[in-house]
């Protein structure tokens, strides 16, 4: 497939598996726009400062590249959120938090590309899902509520709009190692004052294929998935997690 002068959306892609996508797509030669928070430590000419969590901020962000390119052919929506904690332990303000980014983030981002999407009768969606679209997990009640929530909006979008030829897929991650994992295994330390290094080595245990997964192994996923390589996909959720959830 020719990726040259196509219009990528990324949401999160400052760092971790939007990044490592956001690098793999430019060098394929698409414009990749990357809303984020932050941003990237590296020069980025296509970074826009936006809180997906914000509708008002996406809606500014997505009109501002459509007006300049007139056209949104690929969305990876990956922005989210972790909280390692149950039920009981989850405070109202974590439980609004994590649902506005990871949830109504997403949800924002397509109510406002897919239009225009339509405009073009063609384009490629990518949601982040996780492992946890398929399978629960102790001490992750609400993220976890959030991903299979994603993947049931997966399901429905790509029904819905299959007649525009705008296909709508998951990505299911596993154990990656970003600075969203970090940050999970922090907070299990904090939790369970267990060793740090003990903890990490007890991640790759846990995949039968005996290793944590890499941002560039979900990237190049993406890619296929967004590609016309994938053309007769849309409604599906991808397990890349090691052989985590076929256990």
């Amino acid at each position: 497939m020719n990726w040259k002068n196509t219009v990528t959306i990324i949401s999160g892609a400052s760092s971790g598996i939007g990044k490592a996508t956001r690098q793999l797509l430019q060098s394929e030669g698409s414009i990749v726009y990357n809303l984020d928070c932050t941003r990237p430590q590296e020069e980025d000419l296509h970074f826009i400062c936006c809180d997906i969590s914000n509708r008002m901020e996406v809606s500014s962000a997505i009109q501002k590249i459509f007006l300049k390119e007139n056209r949104i052919d690929f969305l990876f929506a990956n922005a989210g959120v972790h909280l390692f904690a149950t039920l009981e332990e989850t405070s109202y303000e974590q439980l609004e938090s994590i649902v506005s980014i990871n949830i109504l983030g997403t949800f924002y981002l397509l109510k406002e590309i897919i239009p225009k999407m339509k405009l073009q009768n063609k384009g490629s969606i990518v949601l982040m899902g996780s492992d946890q679209s398929f399978v629960g997990k102790g001490s992750s009640a609400v993220y976890g509520m959030t991903k299979g929530a994603i993947g049931q909006l997966t399901k429905s979008t790509a029904i819905d709009y299959a007649p525009f030829n705008i296909r709508v897929n998951c990505i299911c991650p596993g154990t990656i190692q970003t600075p969203l994992l970090d940050k999970a295994v922090e907070q299990f330390v904090k939790k369970t004052s267990q060793n740090k290094e003990e903890v990490y080595a007890s991640l790759n245990t846990i995949q039968p294929i005996g290793r944590v997964g890499k941002p560039e192994e979900i990237a190049k996923t993406v890619k296929f998935l967004l590609s016309d390589d994938s053309s007769f996909t849309t409604g599906s959720l991808f397990a890349v997690d090691g052989g985590y959830t076929c256990q």
